[in-house]
């Protein structure tokens, strides 16, 4: 496999691949080194690449492995879950404010939820991959996955009416 041919694999989904690190790191330098860990690994099993039936899911699975393992080592002491993907240039100043605090309080959360529906949840809403695919890359069922999308997702509807309804909590 050339150079070439790998970038063509590889570089649709790199993006994914730092989201969910990110997620599961939270600093951008440590997604950013896991990016390149998964990619240099890829790399240099590029012979072995063609036997995957899909690749990106592969390299999602080794990206979170490679995170659960950076999150067990001593040095991770002080990482915590966080995600601001959200970006809209097109409101008002208020609504931005808005906005951002709601996005603020579903991550905080999320970061509450219990491990596995965390991962669903970044799988599923925001990298939008189907239940299959979860379902593969977390060795689960895939009732499994659907039961836990769907109670993290009362749970983050819940705690997020709550707070909007009542105040801080």
């Amino acid at each position: 496999m050339t150079q070439v041919e790998f970038l063509n694999i590889v570089m649709p989904f790199k993006d994914k691949v730092f989201r969910l690190a990110k997620r599961l790191l939270v600093s951008t330098e440590e997604a950013e080194d896991a990016t390149q860990e998964v990619l240099l690994k890829l790399w240099n099993n590029k012979k072995k690449m063609q036997e995957y039936k899909n690749v990106e899911a592969f390299s999602m699975t080794m990206t979170k492995n490679f995170c659960f393992d950076k999150l067990k080592s001593k040095q991770a002491q002080n990482l915590k879950i966080v995600h601001s993907n959200y970006e809209d240039g097109n409101t008002s100043l208020q609504k931005q404010v808005e906005l951002n605090d709601s996005v603020d309080w579903v991550s905080k959360i999320i970061e509450e939820l219990p491990e596995q529906q965390r991962m669903i949840i970044q799988l599923r809403d925001i990298e939008e991959y189907d239940y299959d695919e979860i379902a593969k890359m977390l060795d689960m069922n895939n009732t499994a996955v659907r039961v836990n999308l769907s109670r993290a997702r009362k749970t983050i509807r819940e705690k997020l009416t709550n707070t909007h309804n009542y105040g801080i909590k």
